[in-house]
């Protein structure tokens, strides 16, 4: 299973290559992939270095909502294997 992670535009360089902010890192990613103009501010999904489509705010938001509701969960859940380990030892 592949994830795009929403990624919000802050820079857009030469050689169609843009700067782009993904859960507070920014990183490089390419904008090959889209059919459409990217302008600084637009949200990205972003897979593997490339900006594979152009989202709106909203479902970004609700996508970043999403993965943080799921790594809470999956954090919690490594809090509970963790205590559960200590007390088998």
């Amino acid at each position: 299973m592949c994830l795009a992670i929403p990624s919000k535009v802050t820079e857009i360089k030469d050689n169609n290559i843009a700067i782009v902010d993904t859960l507070g890192v920014k990183r490089e990613a390419s904008l090959d992939l889209l059919d459409e103009a990217v302008e600084v501010g637009d949200w990205v999904l972003l897979h593997i270095g490339y900006a594979v489509s152009k989202i709106d705010e909203q479902s970004a938001k609700e996508s970043l909502e999403l993965y943080d509701e799921i790594l809470q969960s999956m954090q919690e859940e490594d809090q509970e294997l963790a205590m559960a380990n200590a007390r088998l030892e």
